[in-house]
């Protein structure tokens, strides 16, 4: 059976090599006579994969010692609590507000002091990222534990290409929708999270990494569940309790093939060649436009749509029946959205160009006969 062209935004397509790689491995792991789905988490074996994928994810981002990497459950909404739970010890954080789970994460925190809209663009439905002014001037009034964002909004396809100025104050981001598509500079943030299911492996594990000063230098709140305290989990090695030992090494495997083919750089550039031969065809057509404005853009998830719901139904219908899945909008906003994360080729993203094109030109051709 022939392969889709994958475009779901989450979980999404996983390296064709790496799940054949899996697959070569998943009755017997490496002479062990077992699957890994079958190791104990507490075996010198699986300790070894644990640990060799945390080198390479430390290697590929170029994760300093003085952060610590924790492989955990739950997704980034979980980390929506954990993070005010560890980290707002004073009451008090900021909160940018660019789009569906930006506003969750924000809406999480106020359950547990004070969280600060700094900035927001809900106004115009979340198409851009707002001003950050207002992030900066804040941050420098010293009183804030964390200013935190959502670096790429998933639904609303859009993505900072600028990092906020929030000086002394540590940056929290999700990224997961970005995650391991470009370089990061980790040591601009105090913490980095991601649901694994977009660009780093299955769903099911989450990566959080973490400055050490910021869960060395105090406890979490009392209120704060031991399972989601940073400092329990890090000195636990991330075993706490039994963690997704199969999630963490398929996640190992997609580092290892990052690695193997250019690291983050080469990435980056390749996922910004996908992006921008959609946009180019997006801003060169009349049928479909984007939905985000063209300085927010997100090179992860590229949202358009038609003037009809519609015609947006046909055109995914028509998707469909060549092989095209995944490019529904989400469910809040409808229209169309393609996540072209790491593992979709260049290939994919040519078919649903050339898509694109046949559709408007159907079009054009049934509106001059009418």
């Amino acid at each position: 059976m022939a392969r889709v062209h994958n475009f779901s935004a989450g979980p999404a397509a996983l390296p064709l090599e790496v799940l054949e790689q899996t697959a070569s491995e998943l009755i017997d792991y490496r002479g062990c006579g077992m699957s890994v789905l079958e190791m104990s988490h507490r075996s010198a074996a699986y300790q070894r994969i644990y640990d060799e994928t945390e080198a390479c994810l430390r290697r590929i981002l170029s994760i300093p010692d003085t952060y610590q990497v924790l492989f955990l459950q739950g997704g980034a909404t979980l980390e929506f609590a954990a993070i005010p739970l560890n980290l707002m010890r004073r009451g008090r954080a900021g909160y940018v507000v660019s789009g569906n789970f930006a506003k969750k994460a924000w809406e999480e925190a106020r359950r547990y002091g004070e969280a600060v809209a700094l900035a927001s663009s809900e106004d115009t439905n979340f198409d851009r990222i707002p001003d950050l002014s207002p992030v900066a001037e804040r941050a420098a009034c010293g009183d804030l534990d964390y200013i935190h964002i959502c670096q790429n909004n998933t639904i609303f396809g859009t993505m900072y290409h600028e990092l906020p100025s929030t000086g002394e104050v540590p940056l929290v981001a999700d990224v997961s929708s970005c995650f391991l598509s470009m370089p990061l500079d980790i040591e601009r943030y105090g913490v980095v999270y991601a649901g694994a299911q977009k660009n780093a492996g299955p769903a099911g594990v989450t990566v959080v990494i973490v400055r050490r000063d910021l869960i060395e230098d105090g406890p979490a709140l009392p209120i704060c569940p031991t399972y989601l305290d940073w400092r329990t989990q890090a000195a636990k090695g991330s075993m706490l309790n039994t963690p997704n030992t199969f999630g963490i090494y398929l996640c190992g495997k997609v580092f290892a093939w990052i690695e193997r083919t250019g690291g983050l750089a080469a990435m980056e550039q390749r996922n910004r060649a996908k992006a921008e031969l959609l946009y180019s065809l997006l801003d060169g057509i009349d049928l479909f436009f984007g939905t985000a404005q063209p300085a927010s853009r997100s090179i992860a998830n590229v949202t358009f749509r038609t003037a009809s719901p519609e015609l947006d139904a046909a055109f995914i219908a028509g998707a469909r029946e060549r092989g095209i899945e995944g490019i529904a909008g989400h469910r809040l906003v409808g229209g169309m959205r393609a996540s072209i994360y790491n593992a979709v080729d260049m290939a994919s993203v040519e078919a649903l160009a050339a898509y694109m094109t046949e559709f408007e030109e159907n079009r054009r051709t049934q509106t001059r006969s009418s």
